[in-house]
């Protein structure tokens, strides 16, 4: 069975008063498309794992506890974690953790939570 890690930021975290975000964009609407996303992945037949870390060492530490515990075919990482300016350092340090412990996945990129499934399904394609 495909397994896919998705990845992004603990919606509670997030600072709603970035000009960069959609105005109007809240937790609850970032949560409520998450459901929707892994819905969509598990409609696919494939395993999903949600991993919404915190944007500290504490977060890092979850996300790579997760590619830890389970070998995933796909991570996806969310565009709240590489779209506003701000975040370029989470997403970095993001990326190199994804691609320290998880050598053999393929990473896609997401717009919104509710196309993850079609970010993987790009990548598992490619493979």
């Amino acid at each position: 069975m495909t397994h896919i890690l998705f990845v992004g930021q603990k919606p509670e975290t997030v600072d709603f008063s970035d000009p960069s975000l959609p105005p109007g964009f809240d937790a609850q609407k970032i949560n409520a498309g998450i459901a929707v996303g892994v819905a969509k992945i598990e409609e696919r037949g494939w395993q999903c794992d949600t991993c919404m870390i915190t944007p500290d060492a504490a977060g890092y530490a979850m996300l790579e506890k997760a590619l830890g515990e389970a070998s995933y075919d796909c991570v996806v990482i969310g565009g709240g974690l590489r779209l506003p300016p701000k975040s370029l350092p989470l997403f970095e340090t993001v990326v190199n953790i994804i691609h320290k412990a998880a050598p053999y996945a393929v990473i896609a990129f997401n717009t919104q939570p509710q196309d993850t499934a079609d970010a993987a399904a790009r990548q598992l394609k490619a493979r």
